[in-house]
């Protein structure tokens, strides 16, 4: 027999060196008829950047069926342990036996790929006094894999990485609060609180509802702080796979354009814009559009001070103002304060900058005196008459000109249906995620908008649209009177006609 040594020898090389260099590459080396489609090879990048430390907020989002959860739950923190044995691994899913399956199936892995008789060898091991599927330790080393149902918890042991998959189920739980708010509730008070220092999280879930966890993540504090890996089953504007819009995804499951096209029609637009677009909407024809028209250069100058300025600023057709929402409170339950500078050009308006966080009264007055020094074009500032409004606008007199106190007339709703025609027809812009991030929090808010958890954004958004588009359709005689404009809207407020 003629033993081929330099194959021998790549084997045992590969054999000792537990090196992948991503996940999908340890996953073909665990099952050679692995599938590895675009969407896994781009979700296989993000994971090595979690890994390095490059990202350590993830989201992942993809259609049902397309391997996702194999690959970031199962591969993903296996691929995890053979870079660092050291890695203590918490996997969160919404009931503690599909928890259970994916910590079994990883303990799975490196029992069956322990390199006897020929197999992979992983270079791990299980230890054997402490090999639950839902809790165990590798031997010699103090990392492992703890797996825990929405409702559980992880007293006891810090986590070097969380993996959160699918925290609800389906879109019974989605609709209702309770669940929603139970998912909430673990990530404040158990998952965020075992992290050790540097901690990454990765969250895959389908999206069932705009107010999910991950919409809540995104529209909160450190909401810029997470990257969005969303992977549409049908191509939009800005695809993540370079795709052109209409271009269908390439399938783990072989599904062809036209099975693509019967899904699509079978789930309707609204589950269809939820799990298969990562796109989540409230109802079918709610207020807004899922998707808003965007600009993609600033329409801005800035100098060597920070400072901006609009070119055309003084023309007739062009307006700068700064429009503010106030909190009634500084405290971390209170509603955000936001402020925003919006742009008019003829009959278009352009959403330019945003400052949104909780803050105390003092912080707010800082807040309204720096966005006036970033943009002192925007002269007008309209400040909601109510919350600390009055009192802010009281400290700041003789320091900030141009403060407008703006008294909101009719319901939320109606306000934001009265200017919501002008969304549909593109004549409100948002600037794309490439110059502002912060849009994907604003764009989270106005989707869920009226049931979402929060709506300052949306109040902000519509006193200056409603001011800088609709009230010049009134005389100017009308414009600042005490009255309800909203009366003359019908009963969705889309019909306009000054009193």
């Amino acid at each position: 027999m003629t033993v081929d040594w330099a194959e021998a020898a790549a084997r045992l090389f590969e054999a000792t060196t537990h090196d992948w260099a991503t996940p999908g590459d340890l996953a073909k080396a665990i099952e050679p008829s692995t599938i590895q489609t675009k969407a896994l090879d781009l979700i296989d990048e993000y994971l090595v950047k979690v890994e390095s430390g490059e990202i350590d907020r993830l989201i992942v989002n993809l259609p049902p069926q397309e391997g996702k959860s194999t690959r970031v739950t199962t591969i993903g923190p296996l691929w995890f342990l053979t870079r660092n044995p050291e890695r203590r691994i918490a996997i969160v899913s919404y009931a503690q036996d599909l928890a259970d399956e994916f910590g079994r199936n990883i303990r799975n892995h490196i029992a069956s790929n322990d390199g006897d008789d020929g197999s992979l060898d992983l270079g791990l091991q299980v230890a054997k006094d402490n090999g639950a599927a839902r809790r165990w330790k590798l031997e010699g080393n103090n990392g492992g894999v703890r797996a825990v149902g929405i409702r559980g918890g992880l007293t006891g042991r810090a986590v070097d990485a969380l993996f959160i998959d699918d925290p609800i189920s389906n879109l019974e739980q989605a609709n209702s609060k309770t669940y929603r708010d139970q998912a909430w509730g673990f990530w404040q008070s158990v998952g965020v609180t075992r992290l050790a220092p540097g901690a990454p999280v990765i969250l895959v879930l389908t999206r069932w509802h705009a107010d999910d966890l991950a919409g809540r993540l995104l529209a909160g504090e450190d909401g810029h702080r997470w990257t969005v890996l969303n992977i549409p089953a049908e191509a939009t504007d800005d695809d993540p796979l370079g795709r052109k819009p209409g271009q269908w995804l390439e399938s783990a499951r072989k599904r062809t354009p036209k099975q693509w096209e019967q899904i699509k029609v079978a789930v309707g637009p609204k589950v269809w814009q939820s799990l298969y677009q990562g796109n989540p909407t409230l109802d079918e024809g709610g207020v807004f559009p899922t998707e808003w028209t965007h600009y993609d250069q600033p329409l801005w100058l800035v100098d060597h001070a920070g400072v901006h300025t609009v070119p055309g600023i003084g023309r007739d057709d062009h307006e700068l103002v700064q429009s503010w929402d106030l909190a009634f409170k500084g405290e971390d339950t209170s509603d955000y304060v936001v402020g925003q500078v919006w742009l008019r050009v003829g009959n278009t308006v352009y959403l330019l900058d945003q400052v949104r966080r909780r803050m105390n009264f003092n912080e707010t007055c800082e807040a309204i005196k720096a966005m006036s020094a970033k943009w002192p074009q925007a002269i007008a500032k309209f400040v909601e008459d109510r919350a600390n409004g009055p009192a802010v606008m009281n400290a700041l007199q003789g320091q900030v000109m141009g403060m407008i106190p703006i008294e909101p007339e009719g319901s939320k709703y109606a306000r934001a249906s009265a200017i919501s025609p002008l969304v549909w027809s593109g004549n409100v812009q948002l600037p794309s995620t490439r110059i502002a991030p912060w849009v994907e929090t604003f764009l989270q808010e106005v989707l869920s908008f009226p049931a979402g958890a929060n709506d300052d954004q949306v109040d902000t958004a519509t006193m200056a649209i409603n001011r800088l588009l609709l009230m010049p359709l009134l005389s100017p005689d009308q414009q600042f009177v005490n009255h309800d404009v909203y009366d003359d809207y019908d009963d969705r407020g889309f019909l306009f006609s000054p009193v």
